[in-house]
């Protein structure tokens, strides 16, 4: 039986999906009265669609990048959306 090992690029994509999904207890607390700062959440934003683009824009898709950077653009939209509030 082969053995199927986890690629680095599996990993990164999970942590990177991971890092935007820690938003939530920021965006919770905007919403509860506890506003933060919306730059950092606004940077990571643009920055995700910024790769989220590379991802689509190459001849052959690169799913990991576009899976890994997907979140990023929702969950920063949301956290500086719930900032600003």
């Amino acid at each position: 039986m082969k053995e199927k090992k986890i690629s680095l690029g599996t990993i990164a994509t999970i942590t990177a999906i991971l890092m935007y999904v820690s938003y939530i207890p920021q965006i919770y607390g905007n919403l509860t009265g506890d506003k933060s700062g919306f730059i950092q959440p606004a940077v990571a934003a643009l920055n995700c669609t910024l790769w989220v683009l590379y991802g689509f824009r190459k001849e052959k898709k690169d799913w990991p990048v576009i899976i890994a950077n997907f979140p990023g653009i929702i969950f920063g939209i949301l956290t500086v959306i719930t900032a600003l509030l």
